[in-house]
């Protein structure tokens, strides 16, 4: 359609060096040719044009002081993407990958993710290229000091949420939570992932990695199939792939193969995901030294390797375009039926192709990841409300969400045509909720 491919040509033209966000807004616009014909609105109200334009970038130094005494300087960021449906909310990310694209992809792609779970939630992103991975406690209370200390002028519990990502677990929040109150001398929901200890929200910790297995368990009973019996790989071993882990395992998943940078291990009799968690979450080492005290556990340089075991199902968990054209042809060859990915955007666009062409079912990050914003979004809800739900009780909110985000796909891909294709069907349902909303409000 030429209208969309004017604004790509555009974007690419603007934006030439952020690779990541122009894979994620080609994906988004050449999503939509058949919504524009039958919402002409939307192109008299110029919602592309304005969907895909940042409302507010926020770049600014975050200056620090190091154990030696060393003045440190770091970048930070926040997107803020749209509010159309929402105050913005999003994650921080902590990682020497940060750039202003990155974080571009990733606001832009939340739009749709948080629109997904019925929420009112918009989308926004943010982070910095600081790496928390071999700094001290102090080093890492006196950056998040220092970075909260810019970001709070831009946040509130009616304005912007953001919530943790790579490198941002419940200490990091926790230090950035103390300076936002610190600083505005008030007592609000202004982040969530918070500790139990002062407003956060059970299931939070689990919640990407528990939505993810409760949005495969939906698409494969849609298609007469079971969990049960399923073998699995996942890729990484960060927050997302152990809950992920866990829940696999709880369903009566065997989990082959678990990786992370540096590379994966395998064991055919089912890996020990509680002794992955323990290596990962309490004694913060290396993915290979599992095998020191599993015999039966091999080990193998190159995580993108993990694509080649056989396995039923594959959850990419790392990072984004991890699994490439490579790795997906492996992944057919060895019989794979589905993906989903329990990270975002982590399959390249030539991978997601191969993968839907030779009818494997491909789930998108921003429909089977969507569990971690919306226990965000329910830990908001219990903010407001003074009130703490039990486990039990998030636990079922967030399978009925991942739940509805599944028919909801599924449901408007066959709308348009294109059965299976939850591509197309997250991007259009995302996306007319948002340009809806905003057509709704005016050129604003």
């Amino acid at each position: 359609m030429r209208e969309i491919e004017r604004i790509k040509a555009n974007l690419h033209t603007k934006n030439a060096n952020e690779k990541e966000f122009l894979q994620a807004t080609d994906e988004v616009l050449d999503s939509l040719a058949a919504v524009l014909e039958d919402h002409p609105e939307y192109i008299k109200a110029g919602v592309l044009e304005r969907i895909v334009e940042p409302e507010r970038v926020i770049m600014f130094r975050v200056p620090w002081v190091d154990d030696k005494g060393k003045v440190q300087v770091n970048r930070g960021y926040r997107v803020e993407f749209n509010s159309a449906i929402g105050p913005y909310k999003g994650g921080l990310r902590f990682h020497q990958s940060v750039n202003l694209g990155i974080i571009k992809f990733l606001g832009f792609e939340q739009i749709f993710k948080n629109a997904l779970t019925g929420l009112p939630m918009g989308g926004g992103k943010g982070g910095s290229d600081f790496d928390p991975h071999d700094k001290s406690d102090g080093e890492i209370m006196r950056f998040c000091q220092s970075f909260m200390s810019e970001l709070y002028r831009h946040i509130g519990q009616f304005t912007d949420v953001p919530a943790g990502d790579i490198g941002v677990g419940a200490r990091e929040i926790g230090y950035m939570f103390g300076q936002y109150k610190r600083l505005k001398n008030e007592y609000t929901g202004v982040l969530t992932g918070k500790s139990l200890n002062y407003g956060g929200s059970l299931v939070r910790k689990e919640a990407t990695g528990y939505g993810l297995l409760y949005y495969v368990e939906a698409m494969l009973k849609d298609h007469g199939e079971e969990l049960n019996g399923k073998t699995a790989v996942i890729s990484g071993s960060g927050n997302v792939a152990i809950y992920a882990a866990l829940k696999a395992k709880e369903m009566g998943i065997k989990v082959l193969a678990m990786s992370d940078s540096n590379g994966y291990v395998f064991d055919p009799e089912g890996l020990d995901i509680l002794a992955i968690k323990e290596l990962k979450e309490v004694k913060r080492l290396r993915i290979r030294e599992y095998v020191k005290n599993h015999p039966k556990a091999v080990y193998h340089e190159g995580s993108s390797g993990i694509y080649t075991v056989k396995c039923d199902i594959a959850l990419p968990c790392a990072t984004q375009n991890e699994l490439d054209l490579n790795s997906a042809k492996a992944l057919v060859k060895n019989g794979v039926k589905v993906v989903a990915e329990g990270a975002n955007m982590p399959t390249t666009p030539e991978a997601v192709d191969h993968l839907m062409t030779n009818g494997v079912l491909y789930a998108p990050g921003k429909a089977a990841n969507a569990g971690g914003v919306a226990t965000s979004g329910l830990e908001m809800s219990q903010n407001s409300l003074r009130l703490s739900w039990t486990f039990a009780e998030v636990d079922a909110r967030l399978k009925d969400i991942m739940n509805n985000i599944y028919q909801t796909v599924a449901t408007t891909a066959a709308k348009y045509g294109q059965k299976d294709n939850q591509v197309l069907g997250a991007n259009i349902a995302g996306f007319i909720k948002v340009a809806d909303a905003m057509v709704e409000q005016g050129i604003v």
